[in-house]
């Protein structure tokens, strides 16, 4: 049995996917419940990272680290390498993760009341994160038809002519979108002319799916790219999320500047001891685990698919060109939110994402995490049958 075939036991590790969901959830008793909700994977790491780590432990000393030279030619071999982008080393400033990074581009370049633009069903950290710092969050919801979302341009740029600060899911959460080249140059040339600067979170750019080609954003900008604030992670690709390392690629140097006199305001400069372990093996050495975890990945939205289709023909569910979070539309059910989750938690024991939680764009949907032994999911789609069949 290969490890994306083995059962794992998560229970009790202080994991959030597993051991929090009746805090989450607000059930008395989750014991039962087989969370696919949370953007990680049921994989154990690349096995090049976990020597890695395990070398490191050996090593028996934890003080304080550095992300060296190594890390940041990680970094700049593997998207030149994945997607063609060349980064030059002094654009590269390491963070804590994607969302303390984001938090951190959104007090060093706006204010108290400023606007930021999202585009929901989006992640929900980028309308909860300007809104925490007392920020205007305005919203563009995409269009969406046969699962297929597009961004609706015309309301998009009616919204930018008030707004600071534009964040962009790049591929999109949770709809699995790989934005093409022409969309792409279509949000560079309206923020342009609307002098908005742009996070691009592309956390999800490596797990692209079949044929589909991620573009990242500042590569094609040209000029422009100095409006632009890439965050970047292995933590999401690798399966490394408590390992917690992120990077801000910026090219205008007085931005960085900026970046980087907020990070020694907040003290945040320094990462874990294991962070810049994880990186560089992850980078160096795992890209044949990716591939394999890829196909994993898109059979298991195969499967998914097709089980769903026949046991609860009412739900609609179309393969997604990015991530491994299969977005459920189950408007024909007719039931509302509370009532499906109810009968998911209660009836099923299954824990899924509630669409809502992805803004009033997300009503009516699922978010369904299929990174996950073919058992498990299958054992997940026959609890849902059984809620909701």
């Amino acid at each position: 049995m290969n490890s994306f075939e083995e059962i794992y036991d998560r229970k009790n590790s202080r994991s959030v996917k597993w051991d929090a969901i009746a805090d989450i959830y607000n059930v008395e008793d989750a014991s039962g419940i087989l969370p696919m909700w949370i953007a990680d994977m049921d994989f154990p790491a690349p096995p090049p990272v976990l020597k890695a780590l395990h070398d490191r432990v050996e090593h028996s000393i934890f003080g304080y680290s550095i992300m060296c030279e190594g890390c940041r030619t990680a970094v700049i071999n593997w998207q030149a390498k994945r997607n063609d982008w060349k980064i030059e080393p002094d654009w590269m400033m390491f963070h804590h993760g994607i969302i303390p990074a984001i938090a951190s581009i959104i007090e060093t370049f706006t204010e108290k009341h400023d606007k930021i633009l999202v585009t929901p069903p989006v992640y929900p950290p980028f309308f909860q994160l300007a809104e925490n710092q007392d920020r205007e969050v305005l919203y563009s919801a995409l269009l969406e038809q046969d699962g297929y979302y597009t961004i609706d341009f015309e309301d998009f740029e009616e919204k930018l002519q008030s707004t600071a600060l534009f964040i962009f899911c790049n591929p999109h959460n949770p709809g699995g979108r790989v934005w093409t080249q022409e969309e792409l140059q279509e949000i560079i040339r309206l923020c342009t002319k609307h002098d908005v600067l742009i996070i691009s979170d592309e956390i999800h750019g490596d797990l692209i799916l079949g044929p589909n080609r991620h573009i990242p954003l500042a590569k094609i900008a040209g000029e422009e790219s100095g409006r632009i604030f890439t965050c970047l992670s292995p933590t999401k690709t690798f399966n490394l999320a408590g390992i917690q390392v992120a990077m801000i690629v910026a090219t205008d140097q007085e931005k960085r500047a900026k970046l980087e006199k907020h990070a020694l305001a907040h003290g945040t400069g320094i990462l874990n001891a294991f962070a810049p372990v994880a990186l560089t093996a992850a980078y160096n050495e795992s890209e044949p685990w990716l591939e394999q975890v890829l196909q994993v990945i898109s059979d298991n939205m195969d499967f998914a698919i097709q089980e769903l289709a026949q046991k609860i023909p009412a739900l609609r569910a179309v393969k997604p060109e990015a991530t491994y979070l299969l977005w459920i539309d189950y408007r024909a059910l007719g039931l509302s939110e509370a009532v499906i989750m109810e009968k998911l938690l209660g009836t099923g024991k299954v824990a899924l994402e509630p669409g809502s939680k992805y803004g009033e764009a997300g009503i009516g949907y699922l978010r369904l995490n299929v990174a996950c032994p073919r058992a498990v999911l299958a054992d997940g789609i026959n609890r849902m049958a059984a809620a909701l069949a």
